[in-house]
C-alpha cells in the first residue's frame, strides 16, 4: 500500500486529482461535469496508455464547425460563401483551437506518458488543438448541443467578434500576390523533419520564383507552411 501510495504521489507532478480536475473544470469551462470519465479522456494522450483523446476529438471538430458556421451565418448575414469559409477556417484551425487551450491552463492537466512530456508534448499545438476538440465533444456529452454552443461562444468570443476584415490565410495571400505579380505559384518544400513521433517538428521553406525564399518551422506540415508563407510575405512587404 505504502508503495502504491508512492507511485500515486510521484504521478502527481503529472495528473489531476479528481476533485481538483472539476474544481479546475468548473472554473475553466463553467462547466462542472456530472461525470469526469470522458473529460479524463479528452485530456489523456495516446502516449498515457489506456482510453486517449481522439474519438472526442472527432466528435468535439464536428460540433465546433457546426457551431462556428452558425454563428457565422448569424452574425455576417450580407457575406457570401468564400468569406464565411476564410472566417470558418481561422476559427476552427488547429493554431485557434491551441490557442484556447493554452489561456484555459489545458497544459498543466493533460495526461501524458514520460517520454511525450519529456519531449514537450504539454506545449504541442497538434496536441493542444486537439484537446480542446476533445474537450467540447466531452462537454456535447455530458451536458448537450446548448452547454457546447454556450462553451465555444464565450471562449471563441474575442476572436470571432474582435475582427471585422476577412481573415486571410497566409499561403492564400502568398498566392495571390504571386498572381497579382505574374509569378509561379509558391513552392513549399520540407527542408528538416526532428523530433520524436508524437511532437515532430517540421520545417519547410516556400519559394516565389524571382521574388524570394523563407522558412517556418511547425509542429506538422501545414503549420510549417503557414508559418513560411507568414515570414516571406512579411518580407515582400
Amino acid at each position: 500500500m505504502a508503495h502504491c501510495h508512492a507511485r500515486l504521489a510521484h504521478r502527481g507532478r503529472f495528473l489531476s486529482r479528481p476533485s481538483d480536475l472539476g474544481d479546475w473544470l468548473a472554473s475553466a469551462l463553467g462547466h462542472r461535469p456530472a461525470d469526469l470519465a470522458a473529460f479524463q479522456q479528452a485530456l489523456t494522450h495516446g502516449s498515457h496508455g489506456g482510453n486517449h483523446y481522439q474519438r472526442l476529438e472527432f466528435l468535439g471538430d464536428r460540433i465546433l464547425g457546426l457551431i462556428m458556421a452558425e454563428w457565422l451565418f448569424e452574425l455576417y448575414p450580407d457575406e457570401p460563401e468564400g468569406h464565411l469559409s476564410k472566417r470558418l477556417n481561422a476559427q476552427v484551425s488547429g493554431e485557434s483551437c491551441a490557442g484556447i487551450a493554452r489561456t484555459l491552463g489545458v497544459p498543466t492537466h493533460l495526461r501524458l506518458g514520460k517520454q511525450a512530456r519529456d519531449d514537450g508534448g504539454s506545449s504541442s499545438t497538434n496536441i493542444l488543438g486537439d484537446v480542446m476538440e476533445a474537450l467540447i465533444g466531452a462537454i456535447y456529452l455530458d451536458a448537450g448541443l446548448e452547454a457546447a454552443r454556450g462553451l465555444i461562444r464565450r471562449l471563441w468570443s474575442d476572436q470571432v467578434t474582435g475582427t471585422a476584415a476577412v481573415p486571410q490565410h497566409p499561403k492564400s495571400a502568398l498566392q495571390e500576390w504571386a498572381a497579382a505579380h505574374r509569378r509561379r505559384t509558391p513552392n513549399y518544400e520540407i527542408v528538416e523533419r526532428s523530433g520524436p513521433d508524437h511532437a515532430p517538428v517540421f520545417t519547410v521553406e516556400v519559394t516565389v520564383n524571382g521574388a524570394g525564399s523563407a522558412r517556418g518551422s511547425g509542429s506538422s506540415k501545414q503549420e510549417a507552411e503557414t508559418a513560411a508563407a507568414t515570414a516571406l510575405l512579411a518580407e515582400l512587404k
